[in-house]
């Protein structure tokens, strides 16, 4: 199996300084200094050509999609199944019926947890993840076998934050109906080696979820290389709006599946004694779907790819380097999570000091990075802290913004140290 190979090239300053004017937000200033952002995480920022797409659908498209004969509501239907495409395109879907819209990485995972998972599995059969998932990626699966009577079976992670491959294997078993794992770990950083843990996992027969939130806009991702039969992830993750998100299924696993949710837009016909649903994906998409954020997200990918994910990846990882070197340097700092394979993501504890603290003094130097669990509660009890800062990069950081990161966390020594 052959995936895409990154690049090893590193954007110049320039580069990044022409990137970095494409971000309307990045010109605010925060408690009267220039805004350092770094929960990308969280949430990345959006480029002046996404929000251009969304005002421009409210502007001169906005209609209902799939219900009108009118021009607007056609020249909506276009555009919004045209940002199907691009977003096949952009995974290397084999078609676009495989890409079903959901709100986020959230809503994608429930949806397979309930509409693939639940009625398939029984008293006794396994859902297998790892110790270092989000939330996201656990509540789903524990619901599902409260439900059903089914066993929640986590993988282990080391002091590292790397998953025990040997482990995985024993524990993928007769009774596992299905793996679920994080592709880029939101609170370690950790890298997953996926395409490994699928080919075991297909070996056995078991079907494979990823969950790629913190993937999608910092490494190439081939649905069709990786062999996955689910991939996930969120539009403002990757440079996109909120409130919309992926779900790539392969399409006979969609023509399996029963709708999760009723109403408008996934039936071909109603009568109160029998409903007939309709095609994937639609029979997935009840309601009206946000629609511009649809358009947008579409927008972001192609801005990303016009970059290219490689090219952001190589910088990216030429921030961690040089992050990772500066906290190390810091006095009673601890890093949490040095697996040799991350993404740019630098999560640290401070000794003495609370990491809420620690943001709230970052703040105040306009630095915002996060502090708290980061929707990874199990993590945290993994390595016996309540709570982390992480710093998180995205296409626009540069060195200067770590140097800031690292001139605030001084403030932290002068006002908690010893």
């Amino acid at each position: 199996m052959k995936l895409i190979e990154p690049v090893t090239t590193i954007p110049d300053r320039d580069a990044v300084a022409r990137w970095r004017e494409d971000f309307p937000i990045l010109s605010e200033r925060v408690h009267g200094k220039p805004l350092v952002y770094l929960d990308n995480g969280a949430t990345t920022q959006k480029p002046a050509t996404v929000i251009e797409a969304e005002r421009r659908y409210y502007e001169h498209t906005n209609s209902n999609v799939h219900r009108g004969v009118h021009l607007l509501s056609q020249r909506a239907t276009e555009t919004y199944e045209a940002a199907r495409a691009r977003i096949a395109r952009f995974i290397n879907a084999a078609r676009p019926e495989e890409i079903v819209y959901v709100r986020g990485t959230t809503e994608a995972i429930n949806l397979v947890a309930q509409s693939d998972v639940r009625p398939r599995v029984a008293p006794g059969d396994e859902i297998l993840i790892s110790a270092m998932e989000h939330h996201s990626n656990i509540v789903p699966w524990q619901i599902v076998c409260e439900q059903t009577g089914a066993r929640l079976v986590v993988v282990p992670i080391d002091d590292r934050g790397v998953l025990d491959i040997a482990a995985y294997e024993r524990m993928i078993g007769e009774r596992t109906r299905i793996v679920a794992l994080t592709h880029v770990s939101n609170a370690l950083g950790t890298i997953n080696p996926v395409a490994r843990l699928i080919e075991i996992a297909h070996a056995r027969g078991v079907p494979v979820l990823l969950d790629g939130a913190q993937a999608i806009a910092h490494l190439p991702v081939d649905v069709r290389a990786l062999d996955c039969d689910f991939y996930a992830f969120s539009g403002h993750k990757v440079y996109g709006p909120t409130g919309i998100g992926v779900l790539y299924a392969k399409a006979d696993r969609l023509e399996a599946m029963p709708p999760w949710q009723g109403g408008g837009d996934m039936i071909r016909s109603v009568t109160f004694e029998r409903t007939t649903y309709n095609a994937i994906p639609w029979k997935f998409e009840a309601g009206t779907p946000n629609i511009a954020g649809a358009i947008a997200l579409a927008a972001a990918l192609d801005y990303v790819d016009a970059i290219g994910v490689d090219v952001i990846g190589a910088h990216e990882a030429a921030l961690l380097a040089y992050a990772t070197d500066a906290m190390r340097a810091l006095p009673r700092v601890r890093l949490i999570g040095t697996a040799d394979h991350k993404a740019g993501i630098v999560s640290f504890v401070h000794e003495d000091v609370h990491a809420h603290d620690v943001g709230t003094i970052l703040d105040h130097h306009g630095v915002a990075a996060r502090a708290g669990h980061h929707c990874a509660m199990p993590v945290m009890q993994r390595f016996g802290v309540p709570a982390t800062v992480r710093a998180s990069f995205a296409l626009y950081n540069k060195r200067e913004d770590i140097d800031a990161l690292v001139a605030a966390m001084t403030e932290v020594e002068e006002v908690f140290g010893r």
